[in-house]
């Protein structure tokens, strides 16, 4: 009898949305559960090199928290590609101003730095409030493993 790994197929995939309150929760607790679940790790039928991962919303991404003195301290740089074009910011101007840009940048960290990655990261939804216009899809509310 031959025996061979299966290799998932992106059509094998049955893509489901989910939902993350990110109200009062880490940063980078949130950040970590969010690209597994973009990633399929979850899935059993999780390969490396295919998308088998869900479509993910974030809402209240304007409650988030971060610990420590990382409010003041992180800083975030940003460049315009003109010479001395080099722009900082640190978290907390970045949570007043753009919200869902902070937990953005944090997940887009935790995917691979390739085509997948690139891929995986459009299924990424981040919304400041709690109104997501993606009812439609029947997302189901997954709790923050702590």
């Amino acid at each position: 009898m031959k025996k061979y790994t299966y290799s998932a197929k992106r059509s094998d995939n049955p893509e489901k949305w989910c939902v993350f309150d990110a109200s009062g929760v880490v940063l980078g607790r949130l950040a970590s559960q969010v690209a597994q679940r973009l990633r399929g790790k979850h899935n059993p039928l999780f390969t490396p090199h295919v998308d088998t991962g869900d479509w993910v919303i974030v809402i209240n991404a304007d409650k988030i928290a971060l610990t420590g003195r990382k409010m003041d301290q992180k800083i975030y740089y940003r460049h315009s590609g003109y010479i001395g074009g080099l722009k900082q910011t640190n978290a907390k101007e970045l949570l007043e101003r753009k919200p869902e840009e902070l937990v953005r940048l944090a997940v887009k960290g935790m995917l691979p730095k390739n085509k997948l990655g690139r891929k995986l990261f459009k299924k990424l939804k981040v919304y400041a409030d709690e109104k997501h216009p993606h009812e439609a899809q029947q997302p189901e509310l997954l709790q923050i493993n702590s």
